[in-house]
Formats: C-alpha cells, sequence, structure tokens
C-alpha cells in the first residue's frame, strides 16, 4: 500500500507541478501504516489531514482528476488519497462523469441485483453514553426491552411471513442484559424456526465490539457479516460523542475487525454516521480502514454501511452541525462504489424512497424492508408508539411494495443467501466476484429466491409483474448448463420445492 501511495505521489509531482514533497512523503512512511495493527497509525490524522488539504489543493486540477478517473474505469479500486480528489471536485461534468462510472461499475460486477434484508432489535439496553442515540444509559424515559427466546420466535415468525430470509440483529452493549451467551442463544433460536415454507437462513450481527474469544463463538454460530460502524474516525469527536461506556475507548473499537478477523470471521461490514464529523475525514478514513483490511489480511469490507444520522426520541439530529445533503450523500455512494468496486453496500430504511432510488443506481447493492427500529416491532407493531426504535424510519413501506418497487424500476429482489452457506466467503467471495463468475452463481440465485417469494408471499401485482421479469433474466445467465438447471429449478419452486442454490 505505502508502495501504491508513493507512486500516487510521483504523478502528483508530475501534474501539480510540485518540486518537493518528501517531507509528506516522510510523513506517510513514518507515520501512517497501513499494515500496522494500531488504530492511530492505520487511521493516521496526520494522513488524513494531508489528503483533505491535498485533494482541496486539486479540487479544480482537471489533468489530475482526469488521470484518477482513467485509474478508475479499470475497475480496480482508488487509494483513499485519489478518491478524496474526486469527492473535492465540483465540476459539474467530472461529476457526471463520477456517476456514470459508480454505475458502470456497479453494473459490471453486480449485475441489477438488489439483496433484501431486515433488522432484527434483541435489546435497547445499553451502558454507553453515545450523544447521539437514544439507547444511551441516561436516557430513562425511553421504554427498555429485552426479547425473550420465546419473544424471538413470534418476531421471527412475523418475518418470515413476509418473506425474509436475511437478518442483521441489533442490541445495545449491556454485560448483564445482553452477554455473549444472550446473542449466541438468540442466533441459535432463530435459525431454528421453520413456520410453512419460511426459514432465515443468514444472520448477520451488528453487535458491540468484542473479544477475539467471542469472536470465534459468533463464527461457530455460523454467523454471516459482522457489522461494527465506527460512527467517526475522528479519535477526539469520536471520544467527546462517547463520554462513558467501554465504547469510548476508540482503539478497542477501530481495531475490532482485526479481532474479528483473528477469530476467524472473514467477512466484516463497516461504516460510518454521517453527520458527526465532517464528511471528507469521514470518506477519506473509511476508505484507510478498507485498505488495512486489504493489506493486513488480504480481503477488505464485505460491505460498507451510509448510514445518516436521524432523529429518535431524545435525539434530534438538527443538533449535530454536520450533516450532509442529499447531493453530496449521493456522491460518496457513488464515490465508495469506484473506491471500493467489490464491497457490497448497504442503505437502510433511515434514507426516503427518493434518496433510495437514486443511489441504487451509483452503487448500493443493499437495502432494507419493511423495516422495524424497536424491540419486539414485528410481532407487535403498534409497540412503536412506545419510543423503543433506535431511529426514526424514513421509508415506512411494506417488504412488499419494496420488492414490487424494485421491480418496477428493473431490478432483481434477492433473498439469496447461497455465498454464505456454501463457504464463498472473505478472498473466496472476492476471487469470485472479480474474476466475473459471480454471474453464474449470483444471478440464478436470485432469481430463484424471487420465485420463492413470489410463490409464498407476493401480492398478486407483485407476482405477476415479477415473474415476467424472471422470465426476462433467466436468459442472461451466461453458462448453459448453469441456466438449464435454474430454470428447471425455477419450475420445482413452482411445484412446491424449495432452497435450491449455486
Amino acid at each position: 500500500m505505502a508502495i501504491a501511495l508513493l507512486s500516487l505521489a510521483v504523478i502528483i509531482k508530475i501534474l501539480t507541478d510540485e518540486k518537493d514533497l518528501s517531507d509528506s512523503e516522510e510523513r506517510m512512511l513514518t507515520m501512517y501504516n497501513p499494515k500496522s495493527l494500531k488504530a492511530e497509525e492505520f487511521i493516521n490524522h496526520e494522513e488524513v489531514l494531508d489528503t483533505l488539504a491535498f485533494a482541496k489543493k486539486n479540487k479544480d486540477n482537471t489533468r489530475l482528476i482526469d488521470t484518477i478517473l482513467e485509474k478508475a474505469k479499470l475497475g480496480k479500486g482508488l487509494t483513499h488519497r485519489e478518491a478524496s480528489v474526486l469527492l473535492a471536485c465540483d465540476i459539474p461534468e467530472k461529476i457526471e462523469e463520477m456517476y456514470s462510472l459508480a454505475e458502470q461499475i456497479k453494473k459490471d460486477l453486480y449485475g441489477n441485483r438488489i439483496v433484501l434484508f431486515a433488522p432484527l432489535y434483541l435489546s435497547n439496553y445499553c451502558v454507553n453514553g453515545c450523544v447521539y442515540c437514544p439507547y444511551h444509559q441516561k436516557n430513562k424515559h425511553i421504554s427498555r426491552k429485552k426479547l425473550t427466546q420465546e419473544d424471538i420466535v413470534r418476531e421471527v415468525t412475523a418475518l418470515q411471513d413476509m418473506g425474509h430470509k436475511r437478518l442483521a440483529i441489533e442490541a445495545g452493549e449491556d454485560p448483564v442484559n445482553n452477554p455473549i451467551e444472550y446473542i449466541l442463544e438468540s442466533i441459535k433460536t432463530i435459525y431454528s424456526i421453520k413456520h410453512k415454507n419460511g426459514a432465515i437462513r443468514r444472520v448477520n450481527v451488528n453487535i458491540a465490539a468484542t473479544s477475539v474469544e467471542n469472536y470465534r463463538k459468533l463464527k461457530e454460530a455460523e454467523i454471516g457479516t459482522y457489522i461494527l460502524f465506527q460512527e467517526t474516525y475522528h479519535k477526539e469527536s469520536y471520544e467527546r460523542l462517547h463520554p462513558t461506556g467501554p465504547k469510548h475507548d476508540y482503539a478497542y473499537h477501530t481495531e475490532a475487525m482485526d479481532r474479528a478477523m483473528e477469530g476467524g470471521i472473514d467477512d466484516v461490514g463497516l461504516g460510518v454516521l454521517f453527520g458527526l464529523e465532517l464528511y471528507p475525514y469521514e470518506f477519506a478514513a473509511l476508505l484507510m480502514h478498507a485498505e488495512h483490511l486489504e493489506a493486513v489480511y488480504g480481503v477488505g469490507p464485505h460491505t460498507i454501511s451510509v448510514p445518516r444520522i436521524k432523529g429518535a426520541d431524545d435525539i434530534d439530529p438538527d443538533a449535530f452541525d454536520n450533516g450532509i445533503s442529499d447531493e453530496i450523500f449521493a456522491k460518496i455512494c457513488a464515490l465508495i462504489r469506484i473506491s471500493v468496486p467489490y464491497t457490497g453496500m448497504i442503505i437502510s430504511t433511515r434514507e426516503s424512497q427518493s434518496v433510495r432510488e437514486r443511489v441504487l443506481h451509483l452503487g448500493v447493492s443493499q437495502v432494507s424492508g419493511g423495516s422495524r427500529t424497536s424491540v419486539g416491532g414485528y410481532y407487535s407493531p403498534e409497540q412503536e408508539d412506545d419510543k423503543s426504535e433506535q431511529f426514526d424510519v424514513s421509508d415506512t413501506r411494506t417488504l412488499d411494495e419494496v420488492v414490487k418497487w424494485l421491480i418496477e424500476k428493473g431490478y432483481i429482489p434477492s433473498f439469496c443467501t447461497a455465498c454464505y452457506r456454501e463457504g464463498r466467503t472473505g478472498d473466496r467471495f472476492m476471487s469470485l466476484c472479480k474474476s466475473g463468475q459471480i454471474q453464474n452463481c449470483c444471478h440464478p440465485n436470485a432469481l430463484m429466491t424471487l420465485k420463492e417469494y413470489l410463490e409464498d408471499y407476493a401480492s398478486p401485482e407483485t407476482k405477476e409483474i415479477g415473474s415476467v421479469l424472471i422470465d426476462k433474466e433467466i436468459t442472461k445467465v451466461p453458462n448453459e448448463k448453469v441456466k438449464k438447471i435454474a430454470m428447471q429449478n425455477l419450475i420445482d419452486i413452482s411445484n412446491g420445492k424449495r432452497d435450491f442454490r449455486f
């Protein structure tokens, strides 16, 4: 990685007429080390500041911008410094080039598939003092809840009756109320529930940073992706925003993915909460984290999430003065897709239908649908009035409405979990994606899981347009043998069989 950055420095010298960048390069080599396991070295504050200063200086340098865009067209990604130049650029025609390129890269790698999931909140007990989250310990009027295993059965059954196959479980950090044993028992319960044709085939986990031993236990529980949002990479802001509780420890939180990797979890998901700190800083540092994982483990993040701060209970988003516009949000999504092409990008129901529709074109590959952010909100949605939700949902449509919307926009709603279940994780998934063979797996898998949804859960209108889409898309499977098998599987699904996968 240092070599790649130094190569960019050479280009910088040529295109910016810099005669001496040795001081900056020396700082980079002595202070910034993507292979380090120390948070303040792989997310190095001085390197971020140098990057932002360079991006600001060259935001109108069309020669450099064109060079970076040409590199991006190769589909191999960009460094944090290259991407930051594009983020700073405000030349309209260059921004349109970025958007077009992001859309093309997404089509090349992911086709028109959009993976669907739902969050499941297990507990909102939390010992941390995060000032942007209503679960913070000092909030005495929020309704505190924790699902029993019987509650989880009811919640998951309700999710299965919607048609969901993939969940992301969420829980506050509380060693007494939410110990790792509770999380593991809950995962076991979720996987055990079989209702009619319903089954949760993959559980992703979004819980607080923990130990290598606990990550090993999560791996043994057969989780999918371990997700942990950094919230902010700016250390001083991080510590101010997390004044109390174990989450206050910046290094322990930031180094969590390294411990997860050591514990055997090779699919990890990154994310920042945009609005807490200046977005150029977060963007550069987020990409540096991805570069760190690639440099140390040979595989970058499986997913990157892009949440923006939203209101909830005693949280006023206007109290945070670093909010970003829809236009900047769209640009960030496009540049994440360009910079880390092989990484899935997630957008939740925090965002409105119109915002989600726009960024689907720019790189997003996973969306939630029919989400509830309260504890117990699926089985008894009226309970959301008790103010136990983590944030206000902007897109309140049902899962079927989201599926129908995606189909009408020409996307394939996918409930596929095959890669996890076939062991195609980490570098194995990345190799499949980079080789282009993903079209022979993910495309037919998406169609088969959509067919299951249409047969078991869809409204008549959704089933009708979905069937037309499947007939059209099955012809696009490149491998004739795979196509033939998939077509027979689709017939078998119509006749009552389930759970086919490549």
